[in-house]
């Protein structure tokens, strides 16, 4: 029965993190995939360095913001609730520790997009694509 819940919230787990996936699956992932977009086909002299860096954008934007947040979003409701519910000892510390890697891992996440961001700017690209 332990192992049948644990298969249950799992897969209640992954459905709510497929909800945005699938709510945002208009969105061309290749910005030049000569595909019908608006009626017009795009044309194949269209991909270029800057359809590839929008690329890159659309794949550290989605990995940044819509996958790495909700998973910390569950991640510290998960933690809030050991809290709650651990009455001291073990519990209690799993809670906290698991608090400090969800921030840890965003920091870092965070930071690694910031270094990618600095570099390619000092190496003169524009960084507009980057986001922000």
């Amino acid at each position: 029965m332990i192992k049948f819940k644990k298969i249950l919230i799992t897969l209640l787990v992954f459905l709510v993190l497929m909800i945005p996936i699938i709510s945002f699956a208009q969105e061309s992932l290749i910005p030049c995939n000569n595909t019908k977009v608006t009626g017009q086909a795009t044309p194949a002299g269209d991909c270029d360095f800057n359809a590839f860096m929008k690329l890159i954008n659309t794949v550290i934007h989605f990995l940044l913001f819509k996958l790495s947040v909700p998973i910390a979003a569950i991640m510290f409701a998960y933690a809030g609730f050991l809290l709650i519910k651990a009455q001291g000892g073990e519990a209690k510390t799993q809670a906290k520790g698991i608090f400090t890697d969800t921030v840890l891992g965003l920091v870092f996440a965070m930071a690694a997009w910031l270094v990618i961001r600095t570099i390619l700017t000092i190496l003169g690209y524009d960084g507009s694509w980057i986001g922000f």
